[in-house]
């Protein structure tokens, strides 16, 4: 019997054995690129101490991570595409390795940027590789479901970055504490390469593989599609200030606005992280249930930044509530623009979705980093009296003017669905 004779519900049904065998372990890698990229908030204290960190030093450090990301997204889609996710996460994740390494023995700033970079160069792909295993595994109406749930697994990555890396962090060392995230992410690129099957059951897109002329110009095709020109600069705004916000400056706003001490910082920083797992679960849960009803993936995201500009503004304007409750919902809303990758995926079909989705995610990684280092930058020019410290002004210039440019970006992704 064919795909098309089988019932609708046969044809959606999740093949489990492929999601434990094949998509867990890039949940895993996903995992270890978030843990990655928000470390550095609970060690930015160490950092400033034993480096003499100011603002700007701090955003270029950490934002290096994503420069990683910026430059290998071509390349990855067309590998991704080409060879598969397996073999290349494999090949990734060994060069992450090799950065978390070299941060750990880094003697000084420049040092440790530079193996930052590679670290993010390294870990570019984990959330692409999941999605187009997704697309290439889970049937079509479930892959914002299945990229939703990568991104919850992601977030507990994020939830190890915050009181569990602290916590190890004081006691051994952040320099110990990276060599042992480099062993880590070892085991996890052997997970992927032993476990992961060769030949995928049901691959969509399991023809001969393009040329290189005939991959680029898919992707000058992709470029050219008002659909992806319509989705990627909310998904490049709204998610980047997310990661340049979540992953470095909410620490920062926690110690120089609200004044709590260290330890308080990670613990509101694991209450937003709890609350990037609840929302990632449940807004890919209410994402699969719209659509089977009729309703888009548009309407989702509108409503999920609401919240998400509500609890930006209530940061921004320093509001008398504790501070735990604007970072949940922070975390809890600010993944949603990862939909707009499932809109790409299936606008533009499984053997494309690896380019569609990389080019995509290189103007998100590119906003992030701009994000990260240009929010560094102006509260450079904010500086307190005491080493390392800000002025609460500078976080309210700088979260205002990336929340500004959210709501244009949203407005415009919204602006058809008006016209339609």
């Amino acid at each position: 019997m064919t795909d098309r004779a089988m019932p609708a519900a046969a044809i959606d049904r999740i093949p489990w054995a492929i999601v434990f065998r094949a998509l867990l372990p890039f949940a895993l890698g996903y995992f270890m690129s978030y843990l990655f990229r928000a470390v550095n908030q609970v060690i930015a204290p160490d950092l400033i101490e034993e480096l003499r960190l100011g603002p700007g030093e701090l955003g270029l450090l950490t934002a290096a991570y994503l420069f990683g990301f910026v430059i290998f997204q071509l390349p990855l889609g067309l590998l991704l595409d080409r060879f598969g996710p397996r073999r290349v996460q494999t090949a990734l994740l060994l060069v992450s390795a090799l950065g978390a390494a070299l941060f750990a023995l880094a003697p000084d700033p420049w040092s440790l940027t530079i193996a930052r970079g590679i670290l993010g160069l390294g870990l570019c792909g984990c959330l692409m590789s999941a999605f187009k295993a997704n697309a290439l595994w889970l049937p079509m109406p479930r892959v914002a479901l299945g990229n939703a749930t990568m991104v919850a697994i992601g977030a507990l990555g994020v939830v190890t970055a915050t009181r569990p890396a602290d916590w190890l962090a004081q006691a051994i060392g952040w320099r110990p504490m990276f060599g042992l995230l480099a062993l880590a992410t070892v085991g996890v690129a052997l997970l992927i390469f032993f476990c992961v099957p060769r030949q995928q059951p049901g691959q969509r897109d399991s023809g001969a593989p393009e040329s290189l002329a005939a991959q680029l110009r898919v992707i000058g095709r992709i470029v050219r599609d008002p659909v992806f020109w319509r989705v990627t600069p909310m998904v490049a705004v709204m998610s980047g200030a997310f990661i340049a916000i979540q992953t470095l400056w909410a620490g920062r706003w926690l110690s120089d606005v609200a004044g709590l001490d260290r330890a308080s910082v990670a613990d509101v920083l694991l209450v937003m992280a709890i609350g990037f797992v609840i929302g990632s679960l449940t807004t890919g849960w209410i994402a699969d249930r719209a659509q089977r009803r009729g309703f888009t993936i548009e309407l989702v995201v509108g409503i999920s930044f609401l919240l998400f500009a509500l609890s930006q503004f209530l940061v921004v304007i320093h509001a008398p509530v504790p501070a735990a409750l604007p970072w949940f919902l922070f975390g809890f809303a600010g993944q949603a623009g990862n939909l707009g990758y499932a809109t790409l995926a299936a606008h533009f079909g499984s053997g494309a979705a690896g380019r569609a989705q990389s080019t995509a995610n290189l103007l998100l990684f590119a906003a992030a980093w701009a994000l990260q280092w240009g929010i560094g930058a102006m509260l450079d020019r904010f500086r307190a009296g005491s080493e390392g410290a800000v002025d609460p002004a500078g976080y309210h210039w700088a979260f205002g003017l990336v929340l500004a440019l959210q709501v244009v970006a949203v407005i415009w992704y919204l602006r058809p669905l008006r016209r339609n």
